[in-house]
């Protein structure tokens, strides 16, 4: 299966997202804020999708997605409590594949995930 990266700032959000990921087969690595999910990435080149949340210390979600899309083409989902559509637009030009609104369905956040997946397969 993938190597999945999952950042955001709130533990219980990347437990939530990680043992879905898991439970499927996924290998799941994560990052409690853009600083090491760049670290992470970096150190990992075989990371299939990234999922980031915006609103995280160090660097924000928008910055990371663009410092990967500087050298990957990887699916790119971000995840963030903002949802006017500035913010969206905003992580579609960043690079982002797929932007998803908090709170969400597990369920078809799964879904979603697996479509990149499978799109870039």
């Amino acid at each position: 299966m993938a190597k999945i990266l999952v950042a955001d700032d709130e533990q219980l959000i990347r437990r939530l997202i990680g043992d879905c990921l898991s439970k499927e087969g996924h290998t799941v690595l994560e990052a409690e804020d853009g600083a090491e999910a760049l670290e992470i990435f970096k150190n990992n080149p075989d990371i299939s999708l990234a999922l980031l949340d915006i609103m995280m210390p160090e660097v924000d979600g928008w910055q990371v997605c663009r410092k990967i899309r500087e050298t990957s083409g990887i699916p790119i989902i971000l995840v963030s409590a903002r949802s006017q559509d500035f913010d969206q637009i905003m992580g579609f030009e960043s690079g982002a594949d797929d932007y998803v609104t908090k709170p969400f369905s597990l369920v078809v956040l799964m879904r979603r995930i697996d479509s990149l997946l499978q799109r870039g397969s």
